[in-house]
């Protein structure tokens, strides 16, 4: 896919983004590096060198969405394969007024809705491809989040990642336990979602921290079945039919579409 960017003046990108900083992604605009100093280093960029390889190179005739979409990194590197439309959600307008600027400067075509995770059922339409990128732990409820992109957004593929402490054993777990069996919520390997009250790493969006047991055991409850692991954090999954019921999950949906 060929993109000619517009071109912008370096010093007005550099004006720009400092006029929309401080930026949790780093991008190169015209050769401006939007965050040089992050402290992971060259982010996200190296985070998708590990997983970049397990998402199809060529996106053409594609619907990709990508929730929490930040400074944009991501959603452009979707349509730079080719996709055929990259929606792009934010619940924070700085982030969204990054990423407009930064499709801006590279001539690539995204579309932008400053929107909750909570609230995706209001696009009303099913994507390809859905992005969950680095947002789970930064929700109050995050199994709810998972269910509503199952319900309303995700049409086949899922692309997800969320930071994990705590141990990185999986056990085997039954599917019932009897009510005096207490020691299996000691085993490392037994899915555990750590709640923070406070902070963590300064940060009093990280509410929720999942080992990885629990990240899996999630997707899979909220109706993903896991087809590949590429990189420590990263899962990329594909959509189920679950149906509610007595024997099966019993989830709550606050928004239901469009009217809601």
């Amino acid at each position: 896919m060929t993109i000619t960017a517009p071109r912008v003046d370096r010093a007005a990108i550099e004006r720009r983004v400092r006029e929309l900083g401080p930026w949790f992604h780093n991008i190169d605009l015209g050769g401006v590096k939007t965050a040089p100093d992050h402290f992971l280093g060259d982010y996200p960029a190296v985070k998708w060198r590990g997983f970049a390889d397990a998402i199809p190179r060529d996106l053409t005739g594609r619907t990709v969405l990508d929730i929490g979409c930040n400074g944009g990194f991501y959603a452009l590197e979707m349509k730079r394969r080719g996709a055929e439309r990259v929606v792009a959600v934010d619940a924070d307008p700085d982030y969204l007024a990054q990423a407009r600027f930064a499709a801006e400067v590279t001539g690539l075509e995204i579309e932008f809705r400053q929107l909750s995770v909570y609230d995706v059922a209001k696009l009303g339409e099913r994507f390809d491809l859905v992005l969950f990128l680095g947002v789970l732990y930064h929700l109050r409820h995050p199994l709810l989040a998972l269910d509503l992109i199952h319900e309303h957004v995700a049409g086949d593929l899922l692309v997800f990642q969320s930071m994990q402490r705590g141990s990185p054993e999986v056990a085997p777990v039954a599917e019932d336990y009897p009510f005096w069996d207490r020691e299996l919520f000691d085993e490392p390997g037994y899915p555990k979602l750590h709640f923070v009250e406070q902070r963590y790493a300064g940060d009093c969006t990280n509410w929720w921290i999942p080992n990885r047991a629990c990240v899996e055991a999630m997707l899979r409850s909220a109706g993903f079945v896991i087809e590949s692991h590429p990189e420590e954090e990263v899962y990329v999954c594909r959509r189920r039919e679950i149906t509610p019921g007595p024997d099966g999950p019993n989830v709550i949906y606050p928004a239901r579409g469009r009217g809601a």
